[in-house]
């Protein structure tokens, strides 16, 4: 099938799937396409096995077959990062510019190890003896929450407004570092079990100060424009040029493109609003709109893409036993690395306590497209088994933190608060 009938194919199941979650089950949007999605996977699979439809079972296989690496890694992840930070405040990031960087750091390391130590002590329970790299490189995959969810699901709660931009704020940031994580942790895989050639430090550094220094200047060079330019669509090019060509830096000298796609959005969101107060009005509302809506777009693409694929969980051995394991291990990993992390946060933010703290960012820990994006590309790494255990495991841990901690995600926070208040 060409790559055009395929696409209309999502389109399609976008509007449709969006329409009926609007009209009947009025769920959040993310978390019903992803869902429904899933549900029509899981029954074109079983109607194609009942009646041997060839035609039916071609679609959904090349649908299946999408290549969401290739469509998040080297596509949209960057435009996606860029429209989910380019509404931040620069003063509002400084002001917790501590706690941000203690959770998408710290918190990101100590997950991604504890996640590891538990699928490795896990592995051996069950006779797969998975390798300690291969579980930190796994670790990784599952360490970093999703933007996407964050800013698309957990924004309509009503959450406070600092709780609310800690958790978008550490998802932007996390990808990135997440991202880092996993191309040390991979580089020992691919050394059979030995040390990659560079050292840990030395990659994370050039990962994230390399990123933030490209994002940094590209961001200044193609402002000029931005800012002398009176025509509204070529603004909106510029923003485009913007955070491309930072990404596609980062990728020539392999720092995180993730890092400096959210730097050019935080920056270019503080330099509108300092050197741009004479935009028009209409100008503004065009700018914000177009990123808001190109966000909204890809972020169903990759929703309906997810639910989808899903159904590639179904070729891990022993599938319940272990997807059950593997959201077990998150929760536990996402409690452990958030508990030693808020010991160097500082000040909570809204008057939680840190077990309330703990709790509500567990339950907030969404994870999505790039973990999967991510797990995908171990294909070559490592034997077919052990990747399809891999893939397995990320899609359920990706299904159960969006549509059940998703669709739950309210009435924790109201427990957590009501809690508080007695």
């Amino acid at each position: 099938m060409e790559t055009m009938y395929i696409f209309v194919a999502i389109i399609a199941l976008v509007c449709l799937l969006g329409f009926f979650n609007e009209k009947v089950t009025k769920m959040t949007y993310e978390i019903g396409l992803m869902l429904f999605s899933t549900i029509l996977g899981i029954v074109l699979l079983i109607g194609i096995a009942i009646f041997n439809d060839t035609s039916v079972g071609e679609v959904l296989k090349q649908i299946q077959g999408f290549d969401i690496h290739d469509f998040l890694m080297h596509g949209v992840l960057c435009f996606m990062l860029f429209a989910g930070s380019c509404h931040m405040k620069l003063s509002d990031f400084k002001r917790m510019a501590r706690q941000i960087t203690v959770l998408s750091l710290v918190c990101t390391l100590l997950g991604a190890i504890f996640y590891a130590l538990l699928i490795y002590g896990a592995s051996l329970a069950f006779g797969l003896n998975l390798s300690l790299p291969v579980c930190l490189m796994f670790g990784s995959i599952i360490a970093p929450t999703d933007p996407i969810a964050a800013t698309g699901i957990l924004s309509k709660f009503g959450l406070p407004k600092d709780t609310s931009f800690l958790i978008q704020g550490e998802s932007l940031f996390n990808d990135g570092i997440g991202v880092a994580l996993f191309v040390c942790f991979s580089g020992m895989v691919k050394a059979s079990g030995g040390s990659s050639d560079q050292g840990f430090l030395s990659v994370m550094l050039r990962e994230v100060l390399g990123a933030v220094a490209i994002g940094i200047i590209v961001t200044l060079v193609c402002f000029l424009m931005f800012r002398f330019s009176k025509h509204p669509q070529l603004k909106i090019f510029i923003s485009l040029l913007t955070v491309s060509l930072a990404y596609s830096l980062c990728e020539v000298f392999h720092c995180s493109g993730a890092i400096a796609s959210v730097i050019c959005g935080i920056l270019f969101s503080h330099l509108r609003s300092k050197y741009a107060e004479n935009e028009e009005k209409e100008h503004a509302e065009l700018f914000d709109s177009f990123w808001e809506t190109l966000d909204v777009f890809f972020n169903s693409l990759l929703y309906v893409l997810l639910g989808l694929s899903f159904v590639s969980v179904l070729k891990m051995e022993s599938v319940l036993l272990l997807s059950l394991t593997a959201i077990a291990a998150n929760l536990i990993a996402r409690v452990g690395s958030l508990s030693i992390s808020s010991l160097f946060m500082g000040e909570i933010p809204d008057g939680f306590s840190k077990s309330g703290f703990v709790t509500l960012f567990t339950w907030g820990g969404l994870r999505g497209g790039l973990s999967v994006a991510l797990a995908m590309s171990t294909k070559d790494m490592v034997p077919e088994k052990v990747y399809y255990i891999i893939l397995g495991c990320t899609y359920a841990v990706v299904f159960f933190t969006t549509v059940i901690q998703g669709l739950t995600m309210k009435p924790v926070y109201k427990a957590i608060t009501k809690k508080q208040k007695a």
